[in-house]
């Protein structure tokens, strides 16, 4: 007989409790579930159900096997669900966690693209400035920058950016312009509240010093372009992403502040549930970013 349908008819019974049961749950008559699990157990050489006329249970060897053969099915399921989800066409609704500001700037643009090489895909995109739960807010999945938490979600990196100081010329012409780390103790620093790290600001210093500047800031808030906004205004200087100020850099709108610091790298992620194969609605997403990204390269200046 068929191993795994062996292996299937004993772990029925076990769920269920009996081989009526189990013969309902898979659709096949008493007698031949009764043959599949004998036929386990004179192969095994062992006896793996406890049976009487009111109950079946398994024997302690039964107990164990029963854990080993419910991982292969599993296993077996997955293995079928991945060539079937591999060989269909990726369609359905796929719904997006994103930053704002790197939605607004990155993902809005390439949209369109997508949605027309993958006409049967339909995506929602929420924009929003805090850490989402995929799985209990039910979104599909997330892109996030920076240094991932510690969690069971499965990650991709599709690129990196840096991040610098940067400030208007006229806060410069104003306040003078910091040279060392330690002189942005005494300048007007700009936050934003969303940060895991809070108004600290993580940086290195040219002999490769890890230091950190802690100031309570003029200004905090929970949007990337609304402290770029501050900055070019000259109210202090904002600590970055390069994709959010590259365009206000080139037309002289800010400056770099402290420029021979080594850049920061942040990774830019494509997060999502754990699992044996991914959706063919999140792989496409996925792969479809990785090759826009590659194509454009680090979005560092």
């Amino acid at each position: 007989m068929d191993r795994l349908t062996e292996m299937e008819a004993f772990a029925t019974v076990v769920d269920q409790g009996g081989f009526t049961d189990a013969a309902r749950k898979m659709g096949i008559s008493k007698s031949a579930v009764s043959k599949h699990v004998s036929s386990l157990e004179a192969r095994l050489g062992a006896r793996l159900l406890n049976r009487t006329t009111r109950r079946v249970s398994p024997t302690e060897i039964g107990l164990a096997y029963y854990d080993r053969a419910r991982r292969v099915l599993s296993d077996a399921g997955e293995a079928d669900a991945l060539v079937t989800s591999m060989q269909s066409a990726p369609s359905g609704l796929l719904r997006i966690s994103v930053a704002t500001d790197f939605g607004v700037h990155h993902l809005s643009p390439v949209l369109g693209e997508f949605l027309q090489e993958y006409p049967d895909i339909t995506v929602n995109m929420v924009l929003n400035n805090r850490y989402v739960e995929l799985i209990s807010e039910g979104f599909d999945m997330a892109i996030r920058i920076g240094d991932l938490e510690d969690s069971s979600l499965r990650a991709r990196k599709l690129t990196e950016t840096s991040r610098r100081m940067i400030a208007s010329p006229a806060y410069f012409a104003q306040y003078g312009r910091p040279m060392k780390i330690d002189d942005l103790n005494d300048h007007k620093l700009l936050h934003y509240s969303n940060q895991s790290s809070g108004n600290v600001w993580k940086l290195t210093a040219p002999s490769g010093e890890k230091r950190q500047v802690r100031t309570a800031g003029w200004l905090t808030v929970n949007d990337g372009q609304s402290l770029l906004n501050a900055a070019i205004s000259g109210l202090g200087i904002a600590y970055l992403p390069s994709f959010l100020y590259a365009d206000a850099m080139r037309k002289g709108l800010v400056e770099e502040a402290i420029p021979d610091l080594p850049r920061e790298p942040l990774g830019i992620y494509a997060v999502y549930p754990p699992g044996r194969f991914t959706q063919p609605k999140m792989r496409a997403f996925v792969d479809f970013l990785a090759r826009r990204f590659a194509d454009k390269g680090a979005l560092s200046w």
